[in-house]
């Protein structure tokens, strides 16, 4: 009986599970800090413009370590090829939109998924093949480096706006300051 659970445990479905959560809970932990707390307070320090090409310098440096980890580490630890999948689901309106977009070729899945991810994901999604580890190609450095200057450009502006939002509402309720 112990030898069956043994078994089960160290199962390829549990194997691969186990992967994936380490890879997901890793990615968005690292994603939620660089995007909620470090992001907002470069861009409230040194403004729209510097802080927007310091995050950009340092987005680039976590993706690009990030991918050489995933190409070095031959592992799907994000389930990218689940994100693939995307483009045949229907079931919910959300991934019923999300199809739509992904099947409007190239640019529009880039301009998509440079917006909803980071630079890491949008090109392993749209890297050609399935399981390649391989490095970056010349189409797959294009796409990295348009979608990080289009999730950035996105980013700032966005942490730019809440900021402001946040300043103005500081400065019109408390207006006597610290």
């Amino acid at each position: 009986m112990l030898e069956e659970t043994e078994q089960a445990l160290y199962s390829p479905p549990l194997h691969r599970a186990g992967i994936l959560g380490v890879g997901v809970l890793a990615n968005a932990a690292l994603s939620w800090s660089f995007d909620l707390i470090l992001y907002p307070f470069v861009i409230w320090y040194l403004g729209i413009l510097a802080g927007s090409a310091v995050m950009t310098f340092l987005s680039f440096l976590a993706c690009y370590g990030t991918l050489r980890f995933y190409d070095w580490s031959k592992k799907d630890w994000l389930g990218i090829e689940t994100v693939k999948g995307l483009k045949e689901r229907d079931s919910t309106r959300l991934a019923r939109v999300t199809s739509w977009i992904l099947k409007k070729g190239d640019p529009a899945a880039m301009l998509f998924l440079s917006i909803k991810f980071d630079p890491f994901i949008t090109t392993l999604y749209m890297r050609h093949g399935n399981h390649r580890y391989d490095g970056l190609s010349n189409r797959d450095w294009k796409i990295f480096l348009g979608s990080l200057l289009i999730g950035n450009a996105y980013w700032s502006l966005t942490v730019f706006a809440g900021i402001s939002i946040v300043e103005w509402l500081w400065i019109r309720f408390f207006p006597i300051g610290f």
